[in-house]
């Protein structure tokens, strides 16, 4: 087993190497060719997803934040490492009122025909937003996870925007729901963007993930 440290300095490491985008798909026929493992990111719209894949990359623009919730309509990959050594893969976020039904569908679809038939596919990070705790979306979202027999880590954003009392309460309730979810890791990491906190220790869990 690799010792916690050694897996943060070569998290850190990887991570601060090479990071592209290699491409977008709109459907599974556009999706790149297997290869690498695959680490995907699923979050409600506005849950500071784009944020927190350029913080563990360490880029300030390699996933576009936007001021418009719901814009990521697409399967975005991104490979880490050279040679590559994983890819991040941006899910199309969920549960923005104001998108079309047709458009959420095609979501939906897209995002369930992925996680039932990718075998690359090694994890996906669940964030909920800290502010507002996880909400009948995400536990839509984490459904179709244990449906689909895929492992999940459930992932505090923003947290630095409540009070560390506020933060402890939202933390236990998330890790009382994670262990209704066959599919979820009982560990509920906390994280901030904006300040850093548990970065460190997610880009480990995303190496070791890959690594199973």
């Amino acid at each position: 087993m690799t010792d916690p440290v050694d897996l943060v300095e070569q998290a850190r490491k990887l991570f601060a190497g090479r990071v592209e985008f290699l491409l977008s798909a709109p459907s599974l026929k556009f999706l790149p060719d297997p290869g690498p493992p695959e680490i995907a990111f699923a979050g409600r719209s506005n849950v500071g997803k784009s944020s927190l894949l350029n913080a563990l990359t360490g880029r300030k623009s390699i996933a576009r934040t936007s001021v418009t919730p719901g814009r990521t309509q697409e399967l975005n990959f991104f490979e880490v490492g050279s040679p590559t050594t994983l890819r991040l893969v941006d899910m199309p976020g969920y549960g923005f009122a104001k998108a079309p039904l047709k458009v959420v569908d095609a979501w939906k679809r897209l995002v369930r025909d992925y996680l039932r038939g990718r075998v690359e596919l090694k994890r996906t990070l669940v964030l909920i937003d800290s502010r507002h705790g996880v909400k009948d979306v995400d536990r839509d979202m984490m459904k179709m996870l244990d449906e689909a027999a895929v492992g999940y880590r459930l992932v505090l954003t923003k947290a630095d925007k409540i009070k560390a009392s506020e933060l402890e309460a939202v933390l236990a309730a998330t890790q009382i729901e994670a262990r209704k979810h066959p599919a979820a890791f009982p560990v509920v990491h906390v994280t901030s963007s904006e300040k850093g906190m548990g970065i460190e220790e997610l880009r480990a869990a995303v190496l070791e993930d890959a690594s199973i």
